[in-house]
């Protein structure tokens, strides 16, 4: 059984550090019983086991580390929108990759990477299975959680799952599978709930009970807690109400990194009892040899401690805010950390010193690092670029841990009580069944005797009437040969008067012999033959005629010669026609590929695709990151075919052929290293041509959505207005009925909105005039872009306003944007009311909109926004922008409104 367990275990290769502990050095009962007798011991063979000890012949076992990613939650999806996460998984791998800034990272392998899509079930059997595992093979075991404070530690191991089963944590999963495999009748369990808060060990089921001492044996080395309380465990339930009364006593706080912060360290202790039976090792006789008789199955009684510990979150005093008695419980919880961190350490590096008792945290770990027990250490981290530093701390953590190797060793006690109880059972069961099977004696004879006499009276029977049965068909066998012997005497006579005739047919000269028959089919098939033989030469001779007479006319020179002029001259077209195709395809094999690409990027992240053309929906329309493969895709491209023959396509007689260009271009210029050569080539103008002069609906939606791409780069968007690029995307969003159309013109001139040099003269070219136009289509996705261009506007102008370098109204409500604003300043759709309530509170902050605004019902809205906005930035603007300003907070006090 502990090589079973070793082998679940899954032993590292590193070198393992242990402490020290006399428990080492006992000699158990195993060993004993495989030492020679002793030549001054009585005669028998057997020996006596000791009451309690250890393996001594351990099998090792590195502490496994696994890593989880908790998801980002609303307030870093609010501060951190713009920033990506600074760990990126690769759980395919076992390893993560730590952005140091973005173009250099760290790479850490652990033993599991669990992203934040894993679900509890699956946390809980790569991390804490095995070790429970182990506890009920009698292995003392460890799941302990570390992390920062906020990551997720307590959801991990103590989660009830109350509301959602699929949530319970570890310590519910584990008891779930302990119970489901122990026996009530020959094992129990019993469970201790503590807390350590400020170096003080308290017990979270008695709280009067609030200074529990350390007690380790000098013995054996183990450490325990006599003062804490024991519960006995019977089902899930009674566990279940154990951890609700813990928790409503342990100690938590709110602080800025987590609204409930545990400040204290959660330890539950599981202690499981098993009755097992272990055979002795073979007899040994007189000389020496192994005997063929073995000592009885003896009674062992295995005792396991699992141990799970939610330790409390580390934390910096700057970031978390705390004051007070908060701060004094920071600095505590910080400083039993970082004694568990220096004894890692030490156990890593192999020193001589191990400085368990700095605090009673690593006093109450000692069995779990460099002991005896199992560990399974799971380290959480967030995704914020802000919590770095700390992000870093907790995985160097991790990759020490790793380096520690514990001896695993399995705890026997003789178990006498359950030896006695078995045994009085079985001499219960003994006499019970000596009296059934007495009574089932008497009566099986008497049956037997009942059974045999009318057996016997039957036989008789049976044999009479037999006898009768077979003198009746001798009789009938005797007549029935006499019958058939006449038969055979007159068919005899009968075959010897007809003698003659017989050996006649036998000679072949009777009728009805078939000779004559094949004679006639084989001269027929021959026949046959030899008519076909005289159609092939024939049709040879016709053929050498033809042949014989077969000459060229004279005067067929020239005509053959113009012939071959007129199919050069074709293959020369043919070939102009072929490397265009091949460019055509080479493009759509470009396209392809990207599209295969970005698909593959979006199942990998969970995200719904929603482009077109190889365009990404992610914060702009337009805007994607292409990969490696893309990349050398363009470069290959460029190199076989140049961006001035893939321009010169776009003014090809053959509409797929335009149609394929203007996609390669669109695919390129979402490429930043690519734009400016695509300008440099006048790729800007025959784009912006094609909207001009050309009305197939497919080359204008996708020359729009190249221009979008264009329209990213600042340089570009001002080439973009001089060349009358506003009034052609004006027209076009004017002329166009197709959602996707109107949506590649509304992001390119969403984008120029973002340039405060151009606003002016977008107003004046009819640019928000032709946004609010494109709103008739209706489609989320055209209206989300509408909303984005609106948003940039209102907040490239409210910043030129407040710089001083524009006064007076806002251009959008002079352009009438105000009632579409309001009425979709509580969309259904997130992306558009997101934007919807940016552009009002860009507008509100400045006094000279506001009269304007409360005329049109904005000021309703900004209410709202500032009560029931989902992002708090939002609310927090909107709701200092309603007490900053006079007019705002005038027409409140008149509409008695409450903020």
């Amino acid at each position: 059984m502990a090589s079973g367990a070793a082998n679940r275990n899954g032993t590292g290769h590193r070198g393992g550090v242990k402490l020290d502990r006399p428990a080492l050095n006992l000699r158990t009962s195993s060993f004993k019983s495989r030492l020679p007798p002793s030549p001054h011991s009585s005669g028998s063979a057997v020996r006596r086991s000791a009451p309690a000890s250890f393996h001594a012949d351990g099998v090792p076992g590195r502490v496994r580390v696994a890593v989880r990613l908790r998801p980002r939650n609303a307030e870093e999806r609010a501060a951190d929108a713009d920033f990506a996460d600074c760990v990126e998984l690769q759980p395919e791998l076992k390893r993560l990759k730590l952005r140091k800034n973005n173009w250099d990272s760290d790479t850490y392998e652990f033993d599991e990477v669990l992203t934040e899509f894993a679900s509890q079930k699956r946390v809980y059997e790569v991390v804490a299975k095995p070790v429970v595992e182990s506890v009920l093979d009698g292995y003392n075991g460890t799941v302990m959680a570390y992390g920062q404070t906020g990551t997720g530690k307590t959801f991990t191991l103590g989660r009830l799952g109350e509301e959602d089963t699929a949530d319970r944590g570890i310590m519910v999963r584990s008891m779930e599978d302990i119970l489901e495999n122990i026996s009530p009748e020959s094992d129990s369990i019993s469970v201790s709930y503590l807390q350590l808060y400020m170096e003080t060990l308290q017990d979270l089921l008695d709280p009067s009970n609030d200074n529990i001492s350390i007690v380790e044996d000098p013995r054996t080395g183990d450490v325990s807690v006599p003062g804490a309380t024991h519960v006995e465990i019977r089902d899930q339930q009674s566990f279940l109400e154990l951890l609700r009364l813990g928790e409503t006593h342990r100690i938590a706080a709110n602080t800025k990194l987590n609204t409930e912060s545990s400040r204290s360290h959660a330890i539950l202790m599981v202690h499981v009892k098993r009755s097992v039976m272990g055979r002795e090792d073979s007899l040994s006789g007189e000389n020496g040899e192994s005997s063929h008789l073995t000592k009885p199955f003896k009674p062992l009684l295995r005792k396991s401690k699992l141990v799970v510990v939610d330790l409390a979150g580390s934390e910096r005093i700057q970031k978390s805010g705390s004051e007070g008695h908060m701060l004094e419980e920071a600095k505590s919880i910080n400083l039993s950390l970082s004694a568990l961190g220096k004894c890692i350490n030490a156990l890593a590096e192999n020193n001589a010193h191990i400085p368990i008792r700095d605090s009673k945290l690593t006093r109450l770990l000692r069995d779990s690092f460099g002991g005896s027990a199992r560990t399974s250490l799971i380290i959480t981290i967030g995704p914020s670029p802000r919590h770095r530093g700390e992000t870093t701390s907790t995985i160097l953590f991790g990759q020490r841990a790793m380096k520690v190797e514990n001896m695993l060793r399995i705890k026997e006690e003789f178990d006498y009580k359950s030896l006695s109880r078995r045994l009085e059972i079985e001499l219960d069961k003994h006499i019970a069944e000596n009296e059934r099977r007495q009574k089932a004696f008497d009566d099986e004879l008497e049956r037997i005797h009942l059974g045999s006499e009318n057996r016997i009276a039957e036989v008789e029977q049976n044999f009479a009437d037999a006898l009768e049965k077979e003198r009746l068909k001798c009789q009938m066998d005797y007549m029935e040969a006499v019958k058939k012997l006449e038969e055979k005497l007159v068919l005899n006579q009968q075959k010897h008067e007809n003698g003659g005739l017989v050996d006649g047919k036998c000679n072949g000269e009777g009728p009805g012999y078939p000779i004559s028959e094949d004679i006639a089919e084989v001269k027929e098939l021959l026949q046959k033959e030899m008519n076909l033989r005289k159609m092939a030469e024939e049709e040879v001779r016709n053929l050498k005629c033809q042949s014989g007479n077969y000459t060229l006319p004279e005067g067929s020179g020239d005509a053959e010669i113009l012939k071959l002029r007129k199919s050069l001259e074709e293959e020369r077209h043919q070939k102009k026609k072929l490397e265009e195709e091949i460019i055509v395809l080479r493009s759509q094999l470009l396209q392809l590929t990207f599209e295969a690409d970005q698909m593959r990027k979006c199942f990998e992240r969970g995200v719904p695709r929603n482009g077109f053309n190889g365009i990404d929906s992610s914060m702009s329309p337009f805007r994607h990151f292409q990969s490696k493969d893309m990349q050398n895709g363009d470069a290959t491209l460029f190199e076989q075919v140049g961006l001035q023959k893939i321009l010169s396509l776009l003014e090809s007689d053959d509409l797929n052929v335009r149609i394929n260009a203007v996609k390669v271009v669109a695919n390129l210029a979402a490429d930043d290293t690519n734009q400016k050569r695509i300008v440099e080539a006048g790729g800007l103008t025959s784009l912006l041509m094609l909207l001009r002069t050309f009305e197939d609906e497919t080359i204008r939606r996708v020359a729009a959505g190249a221009i979008a791409n264009l329209a990213m780069n600042e340089a570009n968007q001002e080439l973009i207005m001089t060349q009358g690029g506003i009034s052609l995307l004006s027209i076009t969003a004017a002329d166009a009925d197709d959602s996707q159309t109107l949506r590649m013109v509304a992001g390119a001139i969403a984008n120029l909105c973002g340039n405060e040099k151009l606003q002016t003269k977008l107003t004046t070219e009819g640019g928000i005039k032709a946004l609010l136009g494109i709103v008739r289509c209706g489609h989320p996705d055209v209206l989300s872009q509408v909303a984005r261009g609106i948003a940039n506007f209102a907040k490239c102008e409210s910043r030129a306003s407040s710089q001083g370098l524009k006064t007076g109204r806002s251009l959008l409500l002079e352009d009438g944007a105000l009632p579409w604003i309001v009425q979709n300043a509580n969309n259904e759709a997130a992306p558009i009311r997101r934007h919807i309530e940016l552009a009002l509170c860009h507008l509100a902050q400045h006094e000279v909109n506001a009269k304007d605004m409360i005329n049109g019902g904005a000021l309703w809205e900004l209410v709202r926004i500032s009560r029931d906005c989902s992002r708090e930035d939002i609310r927090t603007l909107a709701r200092r922008i309603l007490h900053s300003s006079p007019t705002f907070r005038a027409e409140m006090r008149r509409l008695r409104i409450e903020n």
